[in-house]
């Protein structure tokens, strides 16, 4: 599964500390299906509701500090994953959150300037180069790139089938 090397999409727009209880609330541990997780994506945020009525494929997380602190649960990322978002940028990443996404195959880039995107904008992330077009402000930031290892491990599908892959 090779990802496409440019991403675009619009913007949806979360602050700071979004836990990972607000990406998926616990209330939905039991469950196992993917589509079924992916109708609880972001719930917990105050814009949960509008999110999960109008995301549509494609679409893009950005958010502002701490993004995914809080409990160790990969549901997190496969909700927002399974619910068509292509990728989450953020000014910072909760670590074991952002190892989640990578083991997911979950996109995600640190952007110092994220707090500049609103909600809504049209980005364009190049994945080799990280570079982050705002087509509606027509502005360009650099985020980190995503690792050589990512790519290999987000391209497998995830974590499980790159090391079946090996």
């Amino acid at each position: 599964m090779e990802f496409e090397n440019i991403k675009r999409g619009r913007v949806w727009r979360f602050g700071d500390d979004i836990d990972t209880d607000q990406i998926y609330p616990g209330k939905y541990l039991p469950l196992t299906d993917k589509t079924e997780m992916a109708k609880h994506a972001m719930e917990g945020t105050d814009r949960g509701e509008e999110f999960l009525k109008n995301v549509k494929t494609g679409d893009i997380i950005v958010a502002g500090k701490n993004f995914g602190c809080g409990s160790s649960r990969e549901h997190a990322a496969i909700a927002i994953k399974g619910a068509g978002v292509s990728l989450v940028i953020a000014e910072s990443f909760a670590r074991i959150f952002h190892r989640n996404c990578v083991n997911t195959a979950l996109l995600t880039f640190e952007l110092k300037e994220a707090k500049e995107i609103n909600d809504g904008d049209i980005i364009e992330v190049n994945i080799d180069t990280g570079e982050v077009k705002n087509l509606t402000q027509n502005k360009v930031y650099k985020a980190e790139p995503v690792s050589e290892l990512e790519k290999k491990i987000i391209n497998a599908g995830g974590l499980l089938n790159y090391l079946k892959s090996t």
